[in-house]
């Protein structure tokens, strides 16, 4: 017997998708322009990349922060990895379905 998660599971951890999807196309998006216009905003020159590292490694932690704090919300174990943009379909440690039955 399969086991699913329930409607307030499935809610919080959609919210969590929504999150992660929504950091990713900002954080995208913000370094693509700090890689174009670095050098005109001053944040790089030549031999330096400074303030830029340091702008882009502010733009990176939060992905990682956010990837290592999914947990499974049935057994609260972490995913971390496992899961990328998305949640997977299932949790490896306790078998429980990601989706909720339709």
């Amino acid at each position: 017997m399969a086991s699913y998660l329930t409607p307030e599971q499935d809610q919080r951890l959609r919210r969590w998708e929504t999150v992660n999807k929504s950091y990713f196309i900002f954080a995208f998006l913000a370094m693509i322009c700090l890689l174009v216009f670095s050098s005109q905003l001053g944040l790089s020159s030549g031999d330096s990349w400074g303030p830029l590292g340091v702008l882009l490694a502010l733009l990176i932690i939060p992905i990682i922060v956010l990837q290592l704090r999914l947990k499974c919300p049935a057994c609260e174990r972490p995913i971390g990895w496992q899961a990328k943009l998305m949640a997977p379909d299932q949790c490896r440690h306790c078998g429980v379905f990601l989706r909720a039955r339709r």
